[in-house]
């Protein structure tokens, strides 16, 4: 080509008009790596950079003057301005669609007219193959037509280029707006007449009661049954939905298939009981105390496609189902019968999440969850996430619910692809859920689809909306339904003739399913509080053979010849080996792995995740090691090689709600995998509060859902302050009734030993139930908790431990029950006695729930002369366990019997903040517990 730059003065200075636009598109083309350009011309570009760079910076020129090339500047300026704000002049809202007041696209502010993109290149705006544009104008009004219609996209905030211009590539080569044949319109019709006469019905059938409606987001019905039929037709196994109260009822009825009978059925004061589902939905049978009806969850299997769809039951909290529906979906994808991290296929499982738009915004788990999608412990592939957007929060405008522009605006900052689109256009809802599905598939990542449209009742249907925004509800009052908006407009086209015999057809479907239960019969009161306590007794087998445990402990030592561990991390390692040698002792993060490694053995895999579990908050778990030299990574259980199950070892996010949520999905799932969520401090908890009470300790009474899953709270007062000591057991203690959960604060690593395997073995039985440890902290390595091999190889799980083998019971005339790390520290100032207290009985209560209660009564019937109980704990009074066991102890001591308390007074914050005023109150405890008259009561 011609020399353009015989000097060393910018190339670009002088070139303008059509000369600048072909320049931009060559610059394009060598930024996109072809070979095709001109070397000269390549090292031009490698040097000065764009053609543009020099027209920008030449702010003096006046924009108003005649210069082509600011023209075609402005030009491109333009058309970059579509792309990324095409949405804020879209027409999205159903109930703003007559707006006078709407943002216009003009182009006199970008300083152009439509003389000047007549005369340049279509490509300057963009380069659509297949579409025939004659010039700029014609490509900006092409483009206009792209992002300005019923969907707005926005995606400038996805750094990754390749997703970025496939979105481009699918928007602006016509790809987004699916064809729709007549038999699929006419489909699409007839799902939407299904969604609105349900409501109809429901609403004149069973006036006052709360359903909460869909109507003002009926597209969502169809949406879901077109990704999950594609989905099913593309190999997926299972479809995993999560949701919150607002059209769940049709979702149940037309997504999964849930005849229309049994939701009536729920509806009725006298249900017909042959028509209640086996899992205890409305919560008369089988002694469940149930849900109500907009809470519940089902299951579909699609016989034709193989293929089975789960709506998660899901309490008022409305975001919290979101973390646990990722936790069902990595739990089908995951392959756990190898040995080594779980093999993920993320084709067998695809979630969906519907979100509310306050919610979406104001509900700070819905970001712990987006921020577990690229996680490699965590992410399932990608999800669909659809913000069922109705303008509104109970009450609440958005303007007082959310600091953005859209609901949507938080996922910008996970870089995910978010699509608005105006849900009175159902053929444009289900065409973004076909670009979701088909990005999803691409890059495996999320998508959000922002689903504007309106709520035509109050937040439930005995609210009156228009009290509060009455100037939406007048409009929404005239507005019509999406329904009879788009059967007028395919009679119109012509697509059908007005007739109304599927609606008859509808109709009297649901008056058939009325039918058969509106004549109930009462229900006796005793069939609605019955409740059934499971034995959580059955005996299971923890001990394992010496030899099995020594063979064992030398595979776990070993580590690859070229793997360079930490020095002084491997000297800490092989002291091990020695813990089988005699008189050798195993402590509690050595129990630990040899429980796992046992576990494993048996064929049950592991899941353990939390903050720094991988080394343990406390440095004494190391199940994952870093070659200091070459940073590689090993796990010794990896290599097991009697093991054929995975052993997955995670350290979570900085999350507590979300982690805990996903690890229950996944156990609910994989309910054979023993999974385990450790806290860093056991007061961390908290923040993961409504999952406890929403789902872990009452999700089998409410929905019958099974959980094994096991909580490690580090729990323990050692002078660290309010924050760290403790696991708040109290609130567990509270939640736990009809054997929900086991609750057990241990004093010896024979007694973890034996708890986590016996978890183990439970799982997948019916009795199966979660197990919440309370963990030690400074007694992790402790001398008085480490355990013999024999206790290992030979014991078993004990709900009660003595501190002493007893000579004369009979002279004993004070018991002490405690738990915990207060029974090692009683035990260890009852060795600095310089003469026994016989007189003195010292019990450690391992597991506070279910109570003990015969081992209890068995234990007191031997102290013929005992005169007083004492309860001794570290937490303050109205914190620990004393609140619960005071009842439970009374209740088995005879009449002659005092109970008492010793520890902490009642207190607002868990301990004190000083470590020296910890000491001494501490010591006060130790103190009056042992301190002890012969023949008599305490000094007080």
């Amino acid at each position: 080509m011609r020399k353009i730059n015989d000097n060393n003065e910018n190339p670009w200075y002088n070139i303008s008009g059509l000369n600048l636009a072909y320049l931009i598109d060559l610059y394009e083309q060598y930024r996109e790596g072809r070979t095709e350009i001109d070397e000269e011309l390549r090292s031009l570009f490698d040097q000065w950079g764009s053609p543009l760079n020099e027209k920008i910076n030449r702010s003096c020129i006046d924009l108003h003057g005649n210069d082509e090339g600011l023209k075609v500047v402005a030009a491109t300026k333009l058309a970059d301005h579509i792309r990324n704000y095409g949405h804020l002049y879209a027409d999205l809202c159903p109930i703003d669609s007559h707006s006078t007041n709407k943002k216009q696209l003009q182009l006199e502010d970008f300083h152009l007219t439509k003389t000047d993109l007549e005369k340049m290149s279509a490509q300057i705006i963009c380069s659509c193959e297949g579409v025939n544009l004659e010039n700029a104008y014609e490509a900006f009004l092409y483009l206009k037509q792209c992002y300005t219609k019923t969907v707005g996209i926005e995606f400038s905030h996805v750094h990754n280029k390749e997703e970025r211009e496939w979105l481009i590539d699918k928007i602006e080569q016509g790809r987004l707006y699916q064809s729709f044949t007549k038999d699929k319109k006419i489909n699409l019709l007839k799902s939407l007449t299904e969604v609105e006469e349900f409501e109809n019905f429901i609403q004149r059938t069973f006036v006052g009661q709360k359903r909460f409606s869909v109507e003002g987001l009926d597209a969502l019905v169809p949406m879901l049954q077109n990704v999950i039929q594609k989905a099913s037709l593309d190999g997926v196994k299972n479809v995993m939905i999560g949701m919150a109260h607002r059209g769940r009822l049709n979702v149940l009825a037309h997504v999964l298939g849930k005849p229309y009978e049994q939701i009536f059925s729920e509806f009725q004061q006298a249900p017909n009981k042959e028509l209640v589902p086996s899992e205890g939905s409305t919560g008369i049978n089988f002694g469940w105390t149930g849900d109500v009806k907009y809470h519940l969850g089902a299951d579909l299997q699609l016989k034709q496609k193989k293929a089975m769809v789960t709506l998660a039951n899901n309490p008022s909290h409305l975001e919290f189902v979101g973390p646990i529906v990722q936790g069902f979906t990595r739990a089908v994808q995951d392959y756990r019968s190898t040995r080594g991290y779980p093999e993920q296929d993320t084709s067998k499982a695809l979630s969906l999440i519907i979100h509310g738009d306050a919610a979406f915004a104001g509900q700070g788990i819905v970001a712990e969850t987006l921020n577990l999608s690229g996680l490699k412990g965590y992410k399932v592939g990608g999800s669909i996430h659809i913000i069922a957007n109705n303008l509104i929060g109970f009450t609440t405008d958005s303007i007082d619910s959310r600091s953005t522009t859209y609901a949507s605006d938080l996922a910008k900052g996970f870089e995910i692809p978010i699509i608005h689109v105006n849900a009175d256009d159902p053929e444009a809802c289900i065409s973004v859920m076909q670009l979701a599905y088909e990005y999803r598939q691409a890059f495996k990542r999320d998508f959000i689809i922002d689903l504007i449209g309106y709520r035509r009742y109050g937040h439930n249907e005995m609210d009156e909306p228009a009290i509060t925004q009455p100037k939406m509800y007048e409009f929404i009052r005239k507005h019509s339904t999406v329904k009879t908006l788009y059967k007028e407009m395919l009679t119109k086209n012509g697509v059908i003739t007005d007739d109304i015999e599927f609606e008859k057809k509808v109709k009297q479907k649901l008056q058939e399913g009325y039918e058969k239960v509106k004549n109930g019969a009462s229900l006796s009161e005793n069939e609605v509080v019955e409740n059934k306590n499971e034995s959580l007794s059955q005996k299971s087998e923890t001990n394992v053979p010496i030899e099995t445990l020594r063979q064992i402990n030398q595979q776990l030592l070993k580590w690859p010849n070229e793997f360079s561990i930490f020095p002084k991390l491997e000297k800490i390692l092989k002291r091990r080996k020695a813990s089988f040698e005699e008189g050798g002792k195993v402590d509690w993060a050595h129990a630990e792995v040899l429980a796992f490694a046992t576990i494993l053995n048996d064929g049950t895999p592991i899941r353990l995740t939390g903050q720094d579990s991988e080394r343990g908050t406390f440095a004494q778990r190391h199940l994952v090691l870093n070659d200091y030299l070459h940073g590689t990574r090993f796990s010794p259980l990896h290599q097991l090689n009697t093991s054929n199950v995975s052993f997955a070892i995670h350290n979570s996010p900085l999350s507590e709600a979300a982690v805990v949520g996903f690890e229950y999905g996944y156990n609910v799932i994989a309910e054979k995998t023993l999974v385990l969520w450790e806290a860093q401090y056991g007061d961390f908890a908290n923040g993961a509060q409504v999952l406890f009470d929403q789902f872990v300790s009452s999700g089998r009474a409410k929905w019958r859902q099974k959980s094994g899953i096991v909580f490690l709270l580090p729990h323990g007062y050692e002078g660290q302050g309010p924050e760290h000591s403790s696991a708040r057991i109290e609130r567990f203690l509270q939640l736990a009734a009809e054997n929900n959960w086991t609750v057990a604060n241990l004093t010896n690593s024979a007694q973890y030993f034996h708890i986590l395997r016996k978890q183990a073995a439970m799982l997948g039985r019916d009795n199966v139930r979660p197990l919440v440890l309370m963990t030690p902290k400074s007694l992790l390595r402790h001398r008085l908790t480490a355990s013999s091999p024999l206790q290992l190889a030979e014991g078993s799980f004990e709900p009660l431990i003595q501190q002493k083998v007893l000579n004369h019971p009979e002279e004993v005339t004070r018991l002490v029950l405690c738990s915990g790390k207060i029974a090692v520290d009683l035990k260890e100032a009852l060795t600095d006695e310089k003469q026994p207290l016989d007189e003195l009985h010292i019990m450690s209560v391992e597991q506070l729930y279910p109570f003990p209660k015969e081992n209890i009564i068995e234990i007191i019937s031997r102290f013929p002369s005992l005169q007083e109980i004492v309860w001794v704990q570290e937490e303050p009074k109205n914190m620990g366990a004393w609140f619960y066991i005071n009842l439970k102890i009374r209740s088995v001591v005879p009449k002659n019997v005092s109970v008492r308390y010793i520890g902490r007074p009642n207190r607002s914050s868990p301990a004190e903040g000083d470590p020296t005023a910890h000491k001494l109150e501490q010591k006060r405890i130790i103190t009056e517990a042992l301190k002890f008259k012969k023949g008599g009561m305490n000094d007080e």
